[in-house]
């Protein structure tokens, strides 16, 4: 079982992409065979709770995490770059090709969790990744920011809002629409944009897990 899995303290890395080495908490349970990558939103980071949170649900059920930094603290400094998709997607396409040089990691099917503007990052990079990403999660996301990638992706991919999160519904209505793959869009009764109301990020860590164990770990081999 799952919850029988013991967990660890998350061990710092450095994602190296070109000249820069990115800040990483990597995760990697025993007999891992998936690795989910997270893509925090604007004006957050790896130390989110809410991703965190996520993260150490998904290592009990014997999933390794990736949560790093798309940005360099410098670039952090700069708000326009924390809402540049392209960029976003670009890092985390970076990351992925970094996964694939370590030995620990490579042979790990791959999966994406992005919250607000890093969920339209995750389904960008998903789009150029194709097969090599295995499913996508998207918490409280803005995946209509990925445009015309939507049409492209290839992996399964569920959406989550919040009841209460109106404009984001519709938004994530219309991102829906445009998904050609496997997809679903699930939203969460009482809660708002980040989830804070009782039982409601439990409900998204429930859903998450269950599309990460069924795309994911179901179809391993």
């Amino acid at each position: 079982m799952a919850s029988a899995i013991a967990v660890r303290r998350p061990k710092a890395v450095g994602v190296t992409i070109g000249p820069l080495r990115l800040a990483g908490d990597l995760h990697i349970p025993a007999d891992a065979a998936v690795l989910i990558v997270f893509a925090h939103g604007s004006g957050s980071s790896r130390l989110s709770p809410r991703n965190r949170a996520v993260a150490e649900a998904l290592n009990r059920r014997g999933m390794a995490t990736l949560l790093f930094d798309l940005l360099t603290p410098d670039e952090e400094g700069n708000r326009a770059n924390v809402f540049d998709i392209p960029l976003l997607a670009e890092r985390l396409v970076a990351v992925v090709q970094w996964i694939d040089q370590q030995a620990e990691l490579a042979d790990l099917r791959l999966g994406l969790f992005g919250a607000s503007t890093g969920a339209a990052a995750a389904l960008v990079a998903a789009a150029r990744l194709k097969t090599r990403i295995g499913a996508v999660v998207s918490r409280g996301g803005r995946p209509d920011l990925a445009a015309s990638a939507l049409s492209q992706v290839t992996a399964p991919t569920l959406l989550i809002v919040g009841g209460f999160d109106d404009v984001v519904i519709e938004l994530n209505q219309q991102a829906h629409a445009r998904l050609r793959a496997e997809k679903a869009l699930e939203i969460v009764p009482g809660a708002t944009h980040l989830f804070p109301e009782p039982g409601a990020l439990e409900r998204v860590i429930a859903l998450a897990g269950d599309w990460f164990e069924t795309h994911l770990v179901a179809r391993q081999g």
